[in-house]
């Protein structure tokens, strides 16, 4: 969730205000924004978030007024076509469904402590993930939520099957960084979204959509993998314990460069599920630090540069040294797609095309 709409419904909460919130849900060809993007809409008509700009954020914003209104939370199909937002400069052409939900003084006392349960966990370690009804055959049971936090299950989706076969469904989704829709027919099987079976539509948003890149070691590999990482929407950190390579004059478009020493730097950082790790350290024992500090951490993906030979050798050494070998056989090594790359930008390229590959997959092992 974007840290403004995430400060922004606390304010909602803490002060007793009302607001409206945007949620893009799904898209159908070129739109600005992508699901899960959130736009905050009070009910004096000031906005934090965007779903896009334009014309098309206007639309969503007078019909989360008009949620405001009704106190009744409802789904809304946006057509940006062509015609329409050209008129703003823009040629989208697309269509952008939201779901928008009302939040404020007339909301249930359950739905308000839910809300703030779940803006409370996202401040913890435990990455909740946030399942919302989006279709239902019973109106009533629109919005409602369930948060689950590992094992744990807050909420209710009106159905204690339909709440245990959500959880279930979840769970196989394995790890994702993008929220993604779980349609289920009558019985509460995984149908098609355009089956006429389809009874149910759910929306899961994993903790955050904000994926993140630590690069560790700042040599020549690392200045486009960095740069072009960003290019592609990923929040970029760089480590090094060498002032000469790890400082913002080389990098000058990541988000955090740090200068430390490797192991001290990953005590302060925090790997979670959204967080991609490459380690491309200029020496073998620089490799070893980097890959035992990070391998047993909930990273979505860990790879390391080296030859076959080297790497064989260094996984022998932590496995004698304790780290479980389940643990090590997640290591994507040697690193990178096979595209015959040479240069440092072509193994960028690789290396790159790897992350967006595995980020893809339904069920990244």
């Amino acid at each position: 969730m974007d840290k403004q709409v995430y400060l922004g419904l606390k304010k909602v909460f803490d002060q007793k205000l009302e607001a409206a919130l945007v949620t893009v849900t799904s898209v159908l060809g070129s739109t600005p924004r992508k699901p899960g993007a959130k736009m905050l809409v009070f009910a004096d008509g000031t906005t934090v978030g965007t779903i896009g700009g334009g014309c098309g954020e206007a639309e969503g914003r007078r019909e989360a007024l008009n949620v405001l209104t009704s106190h009744e939370s409802k789904i809304y199909r946006l057509n940006m076509t062509a015609d329409i937002a050209q008129e703003e400069g823009m040629v989208c052409g697309g269509i952008m469904e939201l779901f928008i939900e009302y939040m404020g003084a007339y909301s249930s006392a359950e739905e308000l402590e839910l809300n703030q349960n779940y803006l409370s966990a996202l401040e913890s370690p435990t990455n909740p993930v946030l399942v919302t009804i989006l279709v239902t055959p019973e109106k009533s049971r629109l919005g409602n939520k369930l948060i689950i936090k590992n094992e744990e299950i807050l909420g209710d989706l009106g159905d204690m099957k339909l709440n245990e076969a959500a959880f279930e469904k979840v769970k196989a989704g394995g790890r994702k960084c993008q929220p993604f829709l779980i349609c289920l027919d009558i019985e509460y099987n995984i149908c098609e979204s355009a089956s006429p079976k389809a009874a149910y539509r759910l929306l899961v948003e994993p903790p955050t959509t904000v994926v993140k890149l630590l690069i560790l070691g700042a040599g020549h590999i690392a200045v486009p993998l960095a740069a072009m990482a960003k290019m592609v929407g990923y929040e970029v950190t760089v480590v090094d314990d060498r002032p000469s390579f790890a400082n913002t004059q080389r990098f000058s478009t990541a988000d955090k460069v740090i200068c430390a020493d490797f192991k001290q730097a990953l005590e302060t950082l925090d790997i979670n599920p959204q967080t991609f790790v490459v380690i491309i350290t200029r020496g073998h024992r620089y490799d070893k630090v980097c890959l035992k500090k990070v391998i047993e951490q909930p990273a979505f993906y860990v790879g390391m540069i080296g030859s076959r030979k080297r790497v064989k050798s260094l996984i022998a050494d932590l496995e004698e040294e304790g780290v479980p070998r389940e643990a090590l056989q997640k290591l994507y090594s040697p690193i990178g797609l096979k595209i015959g790359a040479e240069t440092p930008e072509e193994i960028a390229v690789s290396i790159l095309s790897e992350l967006i590959k595995v980020q893809r997959e339904p069920n990244p092992s």
